[in-house]
């Protein structure tokens, strides 16, 4: 049960660029809490400042988070209300916080959400690219080793993906994206709601000419299209070729599957429809 005398954090979205963004109950929020979490103090500052707004801050980033959260606990339990910032959208997204919201539901403590703008929805939905079913990506590891294991592991991806990343690092994601995925439609997004914002229709191949001519500024949204379940079938009907379907259907027929169910078992293992598999074994 949730104790009434305890503080409340508060996980409040902050603009992620033009700082006309930011919600009236946010601004409420700021105003009345007795402290804010900042990931970057002097980020926050900024947007105190252009709000009127004076009130104590603590740094608390992701590096030094683990060591924070039992002081964040000491104060909510003396009452203190505190307020949870990122530097630039919704906090925990792709930024600190994670450990210590964890901390806290499973301690029972009062959590309150002030919703704000996000990064990723901001970008997929002026794309112009499927937003029917997508998958957030986050930031690739900066090793070349994982983050090639991560895009293997979404080379058969059919939903649209989004994936942040730095301007520094973009032309290298790019060229591993196009070895491992193939050359696919894709939409640079930067800069979002700034003077500068940018959305870049393209594809892997163009782009990578375009930024290694032209290079590219400020944070980065990158969405990706998922493979097309076209392009998957294809797939699949290729590795039925390598494989002996017709001696997968027997084994399972001698082990006491009859004819039907044997060819779903193997369609099934195969990653292929089942009139597939059936047209390799129709004289069985």
């Amino acid at each position: 049960m949730i104790n009434k005398c305890r503080g409340v954090l508060y996980i409040v979205g902050t603009p992620i660029g033009n700082l006309r963004d930011i919600t009236l109950r946010a601004i409420d929020t700021l105003k009345e809490v007795d402290l804010i979490l900042a990931e970057d103090t002097r980020q926050t500052l900024k947007l105190l400042n252009h709000l009127s707004i004076e009130k104590k801050m603590i740094s608390y980033h992701r590096h030094n988070e683990a060591e924070k959260i039992n002081m964040v606990v000491s104060l909510l339990d003396e009452g203190k209300n505190i307020a949870l910032v990122s530097d630039a959208g919704m906090p925990i997204i792709s930024d600190p916080g994670q450990g210590l919201v964890k901390c806290l539901v499973d301690n029972e403590y009062k959590i309150e959400v002030i919703p704000g703008v996000t990064a990723l929805i901001t970008a997929i939905v002026r794309s112009g690219m499927d937003s029917t079913r997508f998958t957030f990506e986050g930031f690739l590891s900066v090793s070349k080793k994982q983050r090639l294991k991560r895009l293997n592991e979404l080379e058969d991806e059919v939903r649209t993906m989004i994936f942040y990343e730095a301007p520094h690092k973009i032309l290298y994601t790019l060229q591993d994206m196009y070895d491992i995925l193939g050359d696919r439609n894709i939409c640079i997004c930067r800069e979002l709601t700034k003077i500068h914002e940018e959305y870049l229709n393209t594809n892997f191949k163009d782009a990578i000419s375009f930024i290694q001519e032209n290079g590219i500024k400020g944070e980065i949204v990158l969405i990706v299209e998922g493979k097309s379940e076209i392009e998957l079938e294809k797939e699949r009907k290729k590795e039925l070729e390598k494989v002996d379907a017709i001696d997968l259907v027997k084994k399972y027929m001698c082990d006491g599957e009859n004819k039907k169910d044997a060819i779903k078992k193997v369609a099934k293992e195969l990653g292929v429809n089942k009139n597939e598999v059936y047209k390799k074994c129709i004289d069985l």
